[in-house]
């Protein structure tokens, strides 16, 4: 079970106890959204095999009819789907290969091979397991199965550079990418064009053979074409919208020019776009999204309401600047004390989605330690008020928190230690600031991922 490792030092950091109240409630509802994403909890809540048929929510597949089942897939919670497929269809499965990241806890898996890679700069490790799922499902015929086991990080776990780019050529896209402030959909358009496995191409490549693909979603508002870069979903995108996302992003200039002649050359044609809309191979395609971010917020929606705060889900959706969320998510609870809007106090507010941060400095962080401390800013010293923000896969950025907890004595306890709040900001220094005031939010890798959780509490 997915815990809060150091919620005994966050809750001593409370200067009132009404503020330790608070960081106790939000801690609850994060650890409940993680709880309610487990994914081997998932997959047995939605996978259920009874004589000899396979029944996932409103499908339903007669194994008498497949000669063989094959899984792959990748991602942070597949080898856990993975380990619970296994526990549904026992000796079912002829064979399978998982990507899953280096620190990925153990896992016994018996038929599925869990094969380590990188995340989330791709590795050689990642290209050699997606060869090997290319080559697994090429060789499938008709009367096959193939189950695919998607969930966030599955893009940079399922590398496969197209003829004429190297894997350090798309590693570096992808950095330049990840630091730019660009959304995860339009960084997965640039992945999908200039690689094999992704934006349709796995399906295209399993063909004729049935796919079920199960997918525990990380990218907001579940777009199947996003989510790992749509292995198995037709791709909208163009090579022309690639070429654009990196213009705008003051990338194309950088990048390498073994992309760019790809690139280029996918826009003139002379390279095959991604499966389009309409394509035959997907109609022997089926995508089931099985969990994803309003699954962790409703879990953290409902244990405020359990806790009798009067609980609101504001969105699953959340996007924009991290820093600028932060300073919403603080003036939110502002108007919660004076007004009562949008709930009246004592108030539960959940805010899950993907925020972005643009890396201007040289110091560490990630999307949530950056809300907090946008919010930290600008909460003011009211008691009993807390902002927590969360990565559900208990990875926050490059670094080894979960998120961050800030509530209105953060910026005294940091004016106590001679901090300057705005310049570990302006730094994008958030897990220094955090770190000196000890409320970096640490589960170690949960195993899962279905986004960001932002909570606010107000007593």
């Amino acid at each position: 079970m997915v815990t809060i490792k150091n919620t005994e030092e966050l809750l001593k950091n409370a200067r009132s106890s009404l503020d330790r109240k608070a960081r106790a409630l939000a801690i609850n509802a994060l650890t409940a959204a993680l709880e309610a994403v487990d994914p081997k909890t998932i997959i047995h809540s939605q996978v259920k095999v009874k004589d000899n048929t396979l029944k996932i929510r409103n499908f339903s597949f007669n194994l008498n009819e497949f000669k063989n089942i094959f899984v792959i897939g990748g991602g942070k919670a597949s080898g856990y789907m993975a380990e619970a497929l296994e526990e549904l269809l026992g000796e079912h499965i002829k064979k399978g290969i998982i990507n899953v990241p280096y620190a990925y806890p153990p896992i016994q898996t018996r038929k599925i091979r869990l094969h380590h890679a990188s995340h989330p700069i791709p590795d050689a490790s990642g290209v050699k397991g997606a060869s090997q799922m290319l080559d697994l499902v090429s060789h499938t015929e008709k009367n096959d199965l193939i189950i695919c086991l998607l969930s966030g990080g599955g893009s940079s776990l399922m590398p496969q550079p197209c003829n004429g780019v190297s894997l350090e050529d798309k590693r570096k896209v992808t950095d330049a990418l990840l630091k730019s402030g660009a959304t995860i959909s339009e960084i997965n358009t640039v992945r999908k064009h200039i690689s094999g496995f992704k934006g349709g191409w796995l399906a295209k490549k399993a063909y004729p053979a049935t796919v079920v693909n199960l997918i525990l979603s990380d990218v907001v508002g579940d777009p199947l074409d996003s989510i790992a870069s749509g292995p198995t979903v037709p791709d909208p995108t163009t090579f022309s919208d690639a070429i654009e996302i990196l213009k705008i992003y003051g990338l194309w200039i950088k990048i390498p020019s073994s992309v760019k002649k790809v690139l280029l050359n996918g826009k003139k044609g002379l390279v095959s776009e991604t499966p389009k809309p309409g394509d035959k191979v997907f109609t022997k395609v089926h995508n089931i999204i099985v969990g994803n971010n309003r699954t962790a917020s409703l879990a953290a929606y409902n244990s405020f309401k359990k806790a009798k705060l009067n609980a609101l889900l504001l969105s699953s959706c959340l996007e924009g600047q991290a820093r600028d969320v932060g300073t919403m998510l603080a003036s939110m609870s502002k108007e919660t004390v004076i007004s009562g809007n949008p709930v009246p106090k004592p108030a539960g507010i959940v805010a899950g989605g993907e925020t972005t941060v643009t890396v201007v400095g040289k110091g560490k962080g990630g999307r949530n330690q950056e809300i907090a401390l946008g919010a930290a800013l600008k909460i003011g010293s009211t008691d009993g008020v807390v902002v927590a923000s969360i990565s559900t896969d208990g990875i926050d950025g490059p670094t080894d928190a979960a998120g961050a907890i800030a509530d209105g004595r953060t910026m005294i306890r940091s004016k106590e230690l001679g901090l300057n709040p705005r310049k570990f900001l302006e730094n994008n220094d958030s897990y220094s600031f955090f770190k000196k005031l000890d409320d970096l939010i640490f589960t170690g890798p949960t195993g899962t991922n279905v986004n960001d959780l932002s909570m606010i509490v107000v007593l």
